[in-house]
């Protein structure tokens, strides 16, 4: 007899995840029909856990790649669709809409909004994933796996929160992901994506030289129309800013400038270029790059936030930038005085 509901499963890869895997099952569990966790070889509690919480759990020896990881758990789970989470991610708002979204059109990807958290209160990152797939779509890479379809890719009203970029959660991750990127690589030498993954995996790292090299190749494969290339210009003149590079990160900034006229994002790195272009020219600070970072500030609030831009952090357009233009324009006042 043919199905006449559409079953949905959260589908998810772990491995020693027993830190969060509750919080996960726990917000999913009630948007979907059934959630299956294969585990690749924890040796805690996560496997207890999620018996607990209803999930199906299997198993696989870690295959020393998430694609195929992911792949053997969509084939296990055999929905109608499927919704794929890590252990470190949870349904923060929106669960109600899965469940329309797959019963509107079956040939269509769903990017749902994730609310990456990093280090520091004020600190949200906000991207947009492919995340909700219909049967048969499935992924290629070992790590930074992608999804390997030509359906179009919808946005979808489905927030995601996200802790696994704190600074103990990368910690444990970093040296895995890393050879796995440049086993990738060795096979795909001119992947912008793959550069770009290895760009923010040096500068996680701490390695310099190697992030400056693989973001610069990033930056010139990478289409403009490319999803994440507003994410990479904006992490390249950071990197280079930080890295004490700042005519180069001012070059980059200054050719990407009419690209991003309505990027808070874009002007705030801006403003903070400008803030150490100041202090490394102090006969030039009080007449030229202080104003002008000012002036970047500005218009980060002129702009306002724009959470629809891939990698954009919440409060550049409004509170961040405000904190910022309140202490330049007391220093600025007290010197003036």
């Amino acid at each position: 007899m043919a199905r006449t509901t559409t079953d949905i499963a959260a589908v998810l890869i772990v491995r020693d995840e027993a830190r969060s895997i509750a919080r996960c099952l726990s917000s999913v569990a009630p948007w979907v029909d059934r959630m299956v966790v294969l585990d690749t070889g924890s040796t805690d509690d996560t496997v207890a856990i999620a018996r607990k919480l209803g999930a199906e759990v299997h198993h696989l020896d870690w295959p020393d790649s998430f694609a195929i990881a992911r792949n053997h758990a969509l084939t296990l789970a055999d929905a109608d669709w499927n919704l794929i989470l890590d252990a470190d991610e949870w349904i923060a708002g929106g669960g109600a809409v899965i469940r329309q979204w797959c019963a509107a059109a079956p040939d269509r990807l769903g990017c749902p909004c994730i609310h990456n958290q990093a280090e520091g209160a004020d600190t949200v990152q906000r991207s947009w994933v492919t995340r909700l797939v219909p049967r048969g779509v499935f992924y290629e890479g070992r790590v930074h796996e992608q999804i390997a379809s030509p359906l179009p890719r919808h946005r979808i009203a489905l927030d995601i929160g996200h802790d696994g970029y704190l600074a103990a959660q990368i910690e444990r991750k970093k040296d895995r992901n890393h050879h796995l990127l440049l086993d990738d690589l060795a096979e795909r030498p001119d992947d912008a994506y793959l550069l770009y993954q290895l760009g923010k995996d040096s500068q996680m790292r701490g390695d310099i030289p190697a992030g400056c090299d693989y973001y610069a190749r990033a930056l010139a494969a990478t289409a403009p129309t490319a999803n994440w290339r507003h994410e990479l210009v904006i992490n390249a003149i950071q990197f280079l800013t930080k890295a004490g590079r700042l005519d180069d990160a001012l070059a980059l900034a200054d050719g990407e400038f009419a690209n991003w006229p309505e990027s808070p994002d874009y002007f705030f790195i801006l403003g903070d270029l400008l803030l150490d272009l100041a202090l490394a020219e102090p006969g030039r600070a009080l007449d030229h790059w202080l104003p002008l970072a000012e002036g970047a500030w500005e218009r980060c609030l002129a702009i306002g936030e724009r959470p629809q831009l891939e990698g954009s952090i919440a409060g550049r357009g409004s509170h961040l930038a405000q904190h910022n233009l309140d202490v330049i324009r007391s220093q600025l006042a007290m010197l003036a005085a």
